[in-house]
C-alpha cells in the first residue's frame, strides 16, 4: 500500500497519540496498583494489629480477673468481676469475628487466627473449672489448677505474638511490593517513551527528507517554467501529494507547450489576416464612394417622385372637397323632396276630410228633400191652409236638390284632385328615391375620392420615409467611410500587436525550437494605411430633405464628411 504524505503524517500522529494513550493507561494501572499496595498497611495490616492488640489486652484482662476472682471473698465483688470478665470475653469474640470477616490476608493468617482462638478457648475451659472450684470453696485446688496450666497461657501468648509478627511481615511485604511496582512503572514508562520517541523521530526524518527532496524537484521545474524553458522532462516517482503536484505540473507544462504552439500559429495567422483586412479596407473604401454617388442619384429621383405624389395628393384632396360639396347639395335636395312628399301627404289627408264633409252635406240635403216631400204631402192634406207652407216646402226642396247637385259636383272635383294629388305624391316619391340614389352615389364617389386622397397621402408619407431612409443610408455610408479608416488603423495596430505577441511568445523554449521546426515570421512590414478621407458632395435639393432627418431620433454621433 502506497501512503500519501497526509496518511504518513496521520500515521505519525496516530503513533504519538497511541503511545501517549498507552503511557496514560499503563500509568493509571500502575498507580492503582501502587495505591492498593501502599494503602494495604493502612487498610488491612494496621486494623489487624489493632484487633490483635485489643484481643491480647482483653485476654490478659480475663486472665488477671481470674486471679483476682480467686482473691475475693465478697459476693458483690465477685459478681462485678464476673461481669467484667464476660465483657472482656465478648470483646475477644467480637474482635476474632471482625478479623475473620474483614482482615484475613491469606490461609496462613487464617490458621494463626484459628490457633489464637483455639488457645483462648482452651484457656476459657480452664477458667471455667477454676471458677467452679472457687465457687465450691476449694480455693487451694483452684490456685493449683491455675498454676499447673501455665503452659496453656504461654501457648496463648505465643499464638498472639506469632499472629502479630505475621501481620507485621505482611506490612513489610506490601511496602516492598509497592517499591517494586514503582520501579516497574518507571522502567516501563521510560521504555515506552523512548520507543515512541525513536519511532516518531525516524518517521519524521524520513517524511521530512521525502518532502524536501520532492519540493526541491518541484521548485526546479517551476523555475524552469518561469524562465520560459518548457523542454524540461518532469518525472513522477510517487503517488503522494508531491507526486500529484509533479503530475499537475507535468500537465501544466504540456498545456503551456500546446498553448504556446497554438499562439505562435495564431500569431502568424493574425499577421496574414491583418494584411488581408487592410487590403479589403482599401476596396471597401472605393466601394463606399461608389455607393455614395448612387445614393445621390437615388435621392434626386426620389425627390422628383415625392413632388409628383404630393401634387396627386393635392388634386385628390380638391376632388374630395368637390365631391363633399355635391354630396351636401344632393342631401339638401333630398330633404326638400322629402318635405314636398310630406306636404302632398297632408293635402291628400285634407282632401279626404273635405270628401267626408261633402258626404255629410249630401246626406243633409237628402234628408231635407225628404222632409220637404213630407211637408208638401201635409200641406196638400191641409188644403187651403197649407198652401203657403207647400210653397215654402217646395222652395226648400229645390234648395235641397241644388245643394245635393252642388255637393256631387264638389265631390267629383275633390275626387279628381285627390287622384291627381296621389299621382303627384307618387311622382314626388319617385323623385325623392332618385335624389336619394344620387345622394348615395355622391357619397360613394366622395368615399372613393377620400380613399384616393388617403392613399395619395400614404404614398406621400411613404415616399418621405423612403427619402428619410435614403438620408439614413447616406449617413450610414459616411459612417462606413469613417469605419473603414478606423478598421485600417485597427488592422495596422493588430499587425503591430501580433508582432509584439510573437516576440513575447518566442521567449518560451519548445522541443520543436531545438529541431528547427519553428521559424519566426516577420510581420513588421507595414501596409499602406488609408488616410484619404471619403468626400461626398450633396446636391442642394438633397439638403432640404436631409434637414427633415437632422432633428430626428435616428441621427447618430458620426461626423459627416
Amino acid at each position: 500500500m502506497k501512503l500519501t504524505i497526509a496518511r504518513k503524517l496521520y500515521l505519525l500522529i496516530i503513533l504519538v497519540v497511541a503511545g501517549l494513550l498507552f503511557l496514560m493507561f499503563a500509568g493509571i494501572q500502575k498507580m492503582k496498583k501502587i495505591h492498593v499496595e501502599a494503602s494495604y498497611s493502612a487498610v488491612n495490616v494496621v486494623p489487624s494489629l489493632l484487633i490483635i492488640a485489643q484481643n491480647n489486652q482483653s485476654m490478659n484482662s480475663v486472665r488477671i480477673s481470674t486471679w483476682k476472682y480467686l482473691a475475693l471473698s465478697e459476693a458483690a465483688d465477685k459478681s462485678a468481676l464476673t461481669n467484667s470478665m464476660e465483657d472482656a470475653k465478648q470483646k475477644v469474640k467480637d474482635g476474632v469475628q471482625k478479623y475473620r470477616d474483614s482482615f484475613i490476608a491469606d490461609e496462613k493468617d487464617r490458621e494463626l487466627l484459628n490457633s489464637v482462638n483455639d488457645a483462648f478457648s482452651n484457656f476459657l475451659e480452664l477458667q471455667a473449672k477454676v471458677i467452679t472450684l472457687a465457687n465450691s470453696g476449694m480455693w487451694d485446688d483452684a490456685r493449683k489448677l491455675m498454676n499447673s496450666n501455665q503452659p496453656l497461657v504461654d501457648k496463648l501468648n505465643a499464638s498472639l505474638e506469632a499472629h502479630r509478627r505475621y501481620n507485621e511481615k505482611i506490612a513489610d511485604q506490601a511496602t516492598e511490593n509497592a517499591l517494586k511496582t514503582i520501579n516497574s512503572a518507571t522502567w516501563s514508562a521510560g521504555a515506552v517513551s523512548m520507543s515512541v520517541i525513536l519511532v516518531v523521530a525516524v518517521m519524521g526524518i524520513l517524511i521530512a527528507r521525502k518532502i524536501v527532496s520532492s519540493i526541491s524537484d518541484a521548485v526546479e521545474v517551476a523555475e524552469a517554467i518561469a524562465s520560459g524553458d518548457l523542454t524540461k522532462k518532469i518525472s513522477v516517482t510517487s503517488t503522494d501529494e508531491i507526486g500529484l503536484l509533479m503530475l499537475a505540473m507535468s500537465k501544466m507544462n504540456a498545456g503551456l507547450i500546446e498553448i504556446v504552439g497554438n499562439v505562435r500559429t495564431g500569431v502568424s495567422t493574425i499577421a496574414a489576416a491583418s494584411s488581408q483586412i487592410a487590403m479589403g479596407n482599401i476596396d471597401l473604401s472605393a466601394r463606399t464612394e461608389a455607393q455614395a454617388s448612387s445614393l445621390e442619384e437615388t435621392a434626386s429621383a426620389t425627390e422628383e417622385l415625392t413632388s409628383t405624389v404630393k401634387q396627386n395628393a393635392e388634386n385628390a384632396r380638391q376632388a374630395n372637397q368637390l365631391a363633399s360639396s355635391a354630396s351636401t347639395v344632393a342631401v339638401q335636395g333630398g330633404e326638400v323632396v322629402g318635405q314636398v312628399v310630406s306636404t302632398m301627404s297632408d293635402i291628400n289627408a285634407s282632401s279626404a276630410k273635405i270628401v267626408d264633409i261633402i258626404n255629410v252635406i249630401d246626406g243633409i240635403a237628402f234628408q231635407t228633400n225628404i222632409l220637404a216631400l213630407n211637408a208638401a204631402v201635409e200641406a196638400a192634406r191641409a188644403g187651403e191652409q197649407g198652401r203657403g207652407f207647400a210653397v215654402v216646402a217646395s222652395e226648400v226642396r229645390n234648395l235641397a236638390q241644388r245643394s245635393a247637385s252642388a255637393a256631387k259636383e264638389i265631390k267629383q272635383l275633390i275626387d279628381d284632385s285627390v287622384t291627381k294629388v296621389d299621382v303627384g305624391s307618387k311622382l314626388v316619391e319617385q323623385a325623392g328615391a332618385t335624389i336619394q340614389e344620387v345622394v348615395n352615389s355622391v357619397h360613394r364617389v366622395s368615399d372613393i375620392v377620400g380613399e384616393i386622397t388617403l392613399a395619395s397621402n400614404e404614398q406621400s408619407v411613404g415616399i418621405e420615409q423612403v427619402n428619410e431612409a435614403i438620408g439614413q443610408m447616406d449617413q450610414t455610408t459616411q459612417e462606413n467611410a469613417a469605419l473603414v479608416e478606423e478598421a485600417a488603423a485597427a488592422a495596422q495596430s493588430l499587425r503591430e500587436q501580433a508582432h509584439q505577441l510573437e516576440q513575447t511568445v518566442s521567449l518560451f523554449k519548445l522541443e520543436s525550437d531545438q529541431h528547427g521546426l519553428y521559424k519566426t515570421q516577420s510581420v513588421s512590414s507595414p501596409v499602406k494605411s488609408i488616410t484619404k478621407p471619403v468626400s461626398i458632395k450633396l446636391v442642394p435639393t438633397r439638403k432640404k430633405h436631409l434637414s427633415l432627418i437632422s432633428d430626428g431620433s435616428n441621427a447618430g454621433s458620426w461626423e459627416q464628411f
